[in-house]
């Protein structure tokens, strides 16, 4: 009878197998750039439990080469921090990786991040993301509704879904902020209702 393998050995297989796949696709997008268009890549955890998405890059993650990059990004790691979710537990990207290419090109990129990061929840922030993420027909999914942000709902029979209002266009009006806020804030129960394994 062959050895059992240990669980956290089988993690960490899982792991090494995201990394390298996460970085293939990191390798490609650079490919698909040049000198002018740089590629915002997604940051976080490969295996993350949360998979925060936004539709387009802002100025400073184009900057940087980096989604969530900036004033959006603060905002988000205040609130986990204010919802007691371990920020080692998500990832950030965003529908376009360059804000200029073809929606079939980022609509594949995108599958496939969904596909190696395999996350148990989906924030998706805005109605633009809302209804890029409906256009993918991902496998086994339910469309989103975007009149109901705040609720989380099924996504796919493993993944779940948030949906909230764009967090880029909440930060510079009150009213906005606190209706994103409202909805993210959802995000809180659900993190606490998971188990720690």
């Amino acid at each position: 009878m062959p050895a059992a393998v240990p669980t956290d050995e089988i993690y960490e297989r899982y792991l090494k197998k995201a990394i390298a796949e996460i970085n293939d696709l990191g390798d490609e997008l650079a490919r698909a750039g040049d000198e002018l268009r740089v590629p915002v890549l997604g940051s976080g955890h490969p295996l993350a439990d949360v998979f925060l998405l936004k539709h387009s890059p802002k100025p400073t993650e184009i900057q940087e080469g980096v989604a969530f990059f900036g004033r959006s990004g603060q905002a988000v790691l205040k609130s986990l921090q204010r919802l007691h979710v371990d920020p080692l537990a998500i990832y950030g990207t965003n529908c376009f990786k360059f804000g200029t290419e073809e929606k079939n090109d980022a609509a594949a990129w995108l599958t496939r991040e969904l596909h190696i990061v395999q996350p148990k929840l989906l924030v998706v922030m805005g109605e633009a993301a809302i209804s890029f993420v409906n256009d993918l027909r991902f496998p086994l999914s339910d469309p989103l509704d975007g009149s109901s942000p705040g609720a989380v709902c099924r996504f796919t029979p493993t993944i779940e879904a948030l949906v909230t209002p764009d967090i880029d266009e909440s930060l510079d009006d009150q009213t906005e902020k606190t209706r994103f806020w409202n909805a993210f804030k959802a995000l809180g129960p659900w993190w606490a209702e998971q188990p720690p394994y």
